[in-house]
């Protein structure tokens, strides 16, 4: 007479249609099957949900079909999709190549004044330099890069980068940088001293580097003021300990770096 008895069958499933499943998002608010427990979904792993009544009481629940109340309707909580990853990203900023095999090394040619040049060009922009197959080597000093440049005989297809110290207008630097840039080599540089003041200060916790008076030696003159015992070998592998990223450098050091490696890999145009 009254027809189908209204609580038989399976009340958990819609008369039409699947139970929609739901990704168990943190802070989704959700009640079990059994309407005895609501709360917000604070984890979802394997073994199941947990979810975090406004008491901040917490329970333990498996992730069975039709097993909670959305809104007062059944649904089925899965666990969520992982959320893509970021591409890594190498200590220049640049995103990095996974299983990189370094690249034969090309005949073009960076150069860099000394040994802690070339550690620090290394450990920010090596994953970069072996992408490309580019070699730093260093010089010991400019006085030389004339003849060194000569000996080199750069040309197109073979090009020569070099970054020096305290290349700013009227310097010694500045005046060796003339006589050799051309179309297939270029000088650039950073107007600090040394490449130490390159590193900001915020990654060595000092508040500034300080000024070393002229006639002292600068590397001893710095470590002296900073109250350092070290000597400048040491010191150096301090500051170098202590440089993690492309973020930690002065942007005087890191666009001249970005500009000498783009010049090496791009072929001077044929006229």
């Amino acid at each position: 007479m009254y027809g189908q008895d209204v609580l038989s069958g399976d009340w958990r499933r819609p008369k039409k249609g699947q139970i929609p499943k739901i990704p168990a998002e943190l802070d989704l608010v959700v009640e079990d099957a059994e309407g005895r427990f609501c709360g917000a979904v604070v984890a979802c792993d394997k073994e199941g949900v947990t979810l975090e009544d406004r008491h901040g009481r917490r329970r333990l629940f498996p992730l069975t079909p039709a097993g909670f109340l959305l809104d007062g309707k059944p649904v089925t909580l899965v666990r969520p999709a992982a959320a893509p990853q970021a591409p890594r990203r190498s200590a220049s900023g640049s995103v990095a190549v996974e299983g990189l095999r370094a690249r034969v090394a090309r005949e073009s040619r960076i150069y860099v004044e000394g040994v802690h040049d070339a550690s620090l060009v290394e450990k920010i922009w090596g994953h970069d330099l072996r992408v490309e197959g580019v070699v730093v080597e260093y010089l010991e000093g400019v006085d030389d890069l004339p003849a060194i440049v000569a000996e080199f005989a750069p040309e197109p297809g073979r090009r020569l980068g070099v970054l020096v110290d305290h290349l700013v207008p009227g310097s010694k630097e500045s005046r060796i940088a003339s006589q050799v840039s051309g179309d297939d080599v270029l000088v650039v540089g950073h107007p600090y001293v040394d490449v130490w003041q390159a590193v900001k200060p915020s990654a060595l916790d000092i508040p500034a580097w300080p000024n070393v008076p002229r006639g002292v030696p600068w590397k001893e003159g710095v470590i002296a003021a900073l109250g350092w015992r070290m000597d400048p070998q040491e010191a150096w592998r301090h500051i170098l300990g202590r440089v993690q990223t492309y973020a930690d450098l002065q942007p005087e050091l890191l666009g001249r770096v970005e500009e000498l490696i783009d010049f090496v890999t791009t072929p001077h145009p044929s006229p």
